[in-house]
């Protein structure tokens, strides 16, 4: 039997940090607004959204990730399909496949703060055709810089860390760039202490005063554990969702005119279709940013001259570098100096903090209609939703990129020093991104090539809304986050406009 039926203005569907950015927002702008919030997976710790990195205790944050895997553990990262697992996310289980499918890496995570309990926090802007054309550039920048804001975002926190100023020097020597394009410290959503220490962003902090009890009020309800099977329709309106709290199997319906559906670019679209929301680009256009690695050991002279510096900053952390992307050589590099090598190292060869590099290239691909993420009704996965079957090719010039891409890192990497070992940078297998696009993708018309309009309101279905990186249209290398925040801060304002 179902449950009586609470009314809400907004519910939100999805608690990572788009789904946050629109309680935010919401609650900035339009405080008096009821928001509901969704969220399939369980509460990490007793702030809602802490990210996993800020627990102390190693083993509270290890069963945090542990927590974050998914209905079964048989969907951990140490399931048998190809691929590096990551901890806190679940990859999706080999008979969810196509016998085909090119995304053998995809993965997802189920918690309160979704990836943004465990992402790297990495928030460059978009920059050339990476940005939305179709946005004018003063609303675009503006949201961004909003974004920023909500994320906490900085690019001074490691600047001093050790070594951090001689491998940008070095990446300058490798790379001819200047202005935007220039060799520069990775802006990062964290916040810097000043005893060194640092507090990592995850969807607490976009929430602010929401993911405090004390201070969050009464307009505002985070239920986790609970998950969305539907969104109520009439003639093309939104009423409200269908949901089933996962602890006891119990079915309600909560009533709103508005509901944003934030739960990520495969997930979000998976819900679209099971509640009879199917325009022809759902699913279409799934982007990928293929991710091709290695690691560098800087030069023993330089580590010996800032080894003494490296031995008193470890504990502020390393720095992160960015090589960012241009439109002549469409990738941007993420460079990282590891406390930690990534590959086995002998027992007697100490690693100097800051000292081993990580080399991280993010590509960009061509938007192709046929790499899509599909859904079957007949046959249903452990939520109880349309499967999944994810097809994903690369073209000869996605290719041709990664071949590009491949030469830069083995570029930097003979700048910054020795490589740890006799491989060439390599492809990681497609879905290792975690940065899928696209599946939900916004357009300047309803013309059949995107999902939603530039408000992030469905085409045709009054008072529907999607959020993520799914929503993001263009063919991007960076790292996705404050974009789709960026687009979330002007959906949460168009409700915020039409409600007040």
């Amino acid at each position: 039997m179902k449950t009586p039926n609470p009314m809400y203005d907004v519910v939100i569907v999805g608690s990572g940090p788009t789904g946050a950015a629109y309680a935010r927002i919401l609650h900035d702008e339009a405080p008096r607004l009821r928001v509901l919030m969704v969220e399939a997976g369980p509460s990490l710790s007793e702030q809602p959204g802490l990210h996993v990195k800020n627990l102390p205790d190693p083993q509270a944050r290890a069963a945090a990730q542990l927590a974050s895997q998914g209905p079964v553990t048989s969907l951990s990262p140490e399931s048998p399909v190809p691929g590096p697992g990551r901890p806190g996310t679940f990859l999706l289980r080999p008979d969810e496949l196509a016998p085909r499918a090119g995304m053998p890496a995809a993965a997802m995570s189920s918690n309160v703060g979704g990836m943004g309990a465990h992402w790297t926090c990495a928030c460059p802007r978009p920059g050339a055709s990476e940005r939305i054309s179709f946005l004018d550039d003063g609303t675009l920048d503006a949201a961004l810089a909003e974004a920023e804001r909500l994320l906490s975002v900085t690019s001074g926190a490691f600047v001093d860390a050790p070594f951090s100023g001689e491998v940008r020097r070095l990446l300058e020597h490798a790379f001819d760039r200047t202005g935007a394009a220039a060799i520069q410290p990775m802006p990062l959503a964290v916040q810097k202490h000043p005893d060194g220490t640092v507090t990592w962003s995850g969807t607490d902090v976009v929430l602010g005063p929401l993911a405090d009890p004390t201070t969050r009020g009464e307009t505002f309800e985070l239920r986790d554990q609970t998950l969305c099977q539907r969104v109520t329709l009439d003639a093309g309106r939104v009423t409200g969702v269908e949901l089933r709290d996962l602890a006891t199997g119990a079915v309600s319906l909560a009533h709103a005119p508005a509901v944003v559906v934030a739960a990520d670019a495969l997930r979000t679209p998976q819900l679209l279709f099971a509640s009879g929301v199917r325009p022809r680009a759902l699913g279409r256009y799934l982007n990928d940013q293929p991710q091709v690695i290695s690691a560098v050991r800087l030069p023993a002279g330089v580590v010996a001259d800032g080894v003494k510096d490296a031995a008193a900053g470890a504990a502020l952390h390393s720095g992160v570098s960015w090589v960012p992307y241009t439109d002549e050589e469409p990738f941007h590099g993420q460079v990282m100096q590891l406390d930690a090598s990534p590959v086995p190292l002998a027992e007697d060869d100490p690693v100097v903090p800051g000292s081993v590099i990580g080399l991280g290239w993010f590509c960009a691909t061509e938007t192709v209609e046929e790499n899509r993420v599909e859904f079957d009704e007949s046959s249903l996965d452990h939520y109880g939703m349309p499967r999944m079957t994810i097809n994903y090719n690369l073209t000869w010039k996605d290719l041709r990129v990664i071949d590009d891409a491949k030469d830069a890192v083995t570029r930097a990497g003979k700048a910054l020093g020795t490589f740890l070992d006799d491989r060439p940078p390599f492809l990681l297998p497609a879905g290792s991104s975690l940065h899928y696009q696209g599946s939900v993708r916004m357009g300047q018309h309803d013309d059949g090539r995107s999902v939603c309009g530039p408000d992030s309101q469905v085409w045709g279905t009054e008072g529907l809304y999607v959020a993520g990186n799914g929503v993001i249209p263009t063919s991007t290398a960076s790292n996705p986050t404050l974009t789709s925040v960026a687009l979330a801060v002007l959906g949460a304002r168009a409700i915020a406009r039409s409600m007040k």
